[in-house]
């Protein structure tokens, strides 16, 4: 797809986005059932079913999938799409290009052996591999954008509000 391509997509969208702002707002959800044998989540993706388990560092025999993994290959799926959704519109000559995001945990935190340690990640580093002859200030915009676009980045970097409850 090329920019004006992309440009033509989304224009109809902006403009009702535009005019009617509560249209935008849409509710994303996500449905997992526990396992009943297992300390597993079976979490329905749409495409598959996905089994999450505990990661070995915390007990798992590492035949489940570890929810922090997820999380990180969320993070990466939405920016790999919009880093590519980004330079298509900025005309942006972008060959080979891959997407990394690597996360510490401190296992203590999970399995509450310290108080002082956190529960969940500690800090995330995402990078970008591009194959590309643009020059520096040209990367720096695609690398702003793509940031600043990002909904999973943005979720983690800005903490959305938010609930539990039980039914």
């Amino acid at each position: 797809m090329d920019a004006e391509s992309l440009k033509k997509l989304q224009a109809p969208i902006k403009e009702t986005y535009r005019a009617e702002p509560s249209r935008a707002v849409i509710t994303l959800r996500a449905r997992g059932s526990i396992d009943d044998r297992n300390i597993a989540c079976k979490v329905e993706t749409g495409r598959a079913l996905a089994v999450a388990g505990l990661h070995p560092a915390s007990g798992g025999s590492g035949l489940e999938l570890c929810s922090g993994d997820m999380l990180l290959e969320a993070l990466v799926a939405c920016a790999g799409v919009t880093l590519k959704a980004v330079a298509t519109a900025l005309d942006f000559r972008l060959g080979d290009a891959t997407v990394t995001a690597e996360g510490d945990l401190d296992f203590r935190g999970t399995l509450g052996v310290a108080k002082d340690a956190p529960v969940g990640f500690k800090a995330i580093r995402l990078a970008f591999h591009l194959d590309t002859d643009e020059p520096e200030d040209r990367k720096a915009t695609l690398l702003k954008l793509t940031e600043r676009y990002c909904v999973v980045f943005q979720t983690l970097n800005t903490r959305p509000e938010m609930s539990v409850s039980a039914a």
